[in-house]
C-alpha cells in the first residue's frame, strides 16, 4: 500500500487562467423534493451498499444494515419513487425482488438546495451520511486489510494527500479536470460483465478549502 502525503508551496511561476469548473454533464442534478425522499440515514445507507456491492435483495441489505427487510423494502420503494434505484429485470421473484443504485450519479447543488431551512438541513444530512460511510470504509481499509487481503491488493491500495495553495479559478479548474480524468477511465469498468477475480473497490477523492486558513493578500 502506498500512502502519500505532501506538502507543496507555490511556485514563482506566472499562473494561467484557468475556466470555471462545470457540471458533471453526465449526473443526475437532483432537485429538492428529490433531496426530501434521500434526506433519512437509512436511505443514504442502502444507497452506499449498493454503490459498493451491487444489487441484492431487501432482506440482503436488512442483513448488512441491522435491520428488517421490511423496513429496507419500504425505503427501497421510496427511493425508486425517485429512480435513485431501480429493480434488476428479470431476477429474482414477486417475493424476492433485486434492487440496483439508477446507473448514473448525481450532483447537488448546495445553493440551490439551501435556499431554505429544510432544504439545508436535508444536503446536510445526506452529505454527512455519504461522508460517514466513506470514513468508514476507509477506516476499516486501514484497520482490517493487511489482514484479510493478499498482498498484491494492498501493494494496489493507496491514500494520497496533498496539500497546495490555488485561487478558486485554479481550484475550479483542477477539480474539473480531476473529474474528466475520472470518468474517462471508470467508464472502461462500467457496464461490462464483471471478470473472476473482481472485488468491490472504492476510490475516494476530497478536494476542498481549509478551513482557518485565508486567502492571500
Amino acid at each position: 500500500m502506498t500512502t502519500d502525503q505532501r506538502d507543496e508551496e507555490p511556485g514563482t511561476q506566472q499562473k494561467p487562467e484557468y475556466p470555471a469548473s462545470p457540471l458533471r454533464p453526465n449526473d443526475r442534478r437532483v432537485d429538492l423534493a428529490s433531496l426530501k425522499v434521500l434526506a433519512h440515514p437509512l436511505r443514504v445507507r442502502i444507497m452506499d451498499e449498493l454503490s459498493k456491492f451491487g444489487p441484492l435483495t431487501a432482506s440482503g441489505l436488512g442483513e448488512r444494515l441491522g435491520e428488517s427487510s421490511g423496513a429496507t423494502s419500504y425505503h427501497l420503494r421510496q427511493l425508486a419513487k425517485h429512480d435513485f434505484v431501480q429493480e434488476v429485470e428479470g431476477k429474482g421473484s414477486a417475493r424476492e425482488r433485486w434492487w440496483r443504485r439508477s446507473p448514473v450519479g448525481i450532483s447537488m447543488d448546495p445553493t440551490e438546495l439551501s435556499e431554505t431551512p429544510s432544504g439545508r438541513e436535508a444536503y446536510d444530512l445526506v452529505n454527512r451520511e455519504f461522508r460517514r460511510g466513506q470514513e468508514e470504509a476507509l477506516v476499516t481499509f486501514m484497520s482490517r486489510g493487511g489482514d484479510v487481503l493478499a498482498n498484491e491488493w494492498m501493494d494496489a491500495s493507496s491514500i494520497t494527500t496533498s496539500n497546495l495553495r490555488m485561487t478558486v479559478e485554479e481550484f475550479a479548474a483542477f477539480t474539473a479536470k480531476v473529474y474528466a480524468v475520472l470518468d474517462d477511465t471508470i467508464g472502461d469498468y462500467r457496464n461490462r460483465e464483471v471478470p473472476v477475480g473482481a472485488r468491490p473497490i472504492q476510490i475516494q477523492f476530497n478536494a476542498f478549502p481549509i478551513i482557518g486558513g485565508e486567502e492571500k493578500k
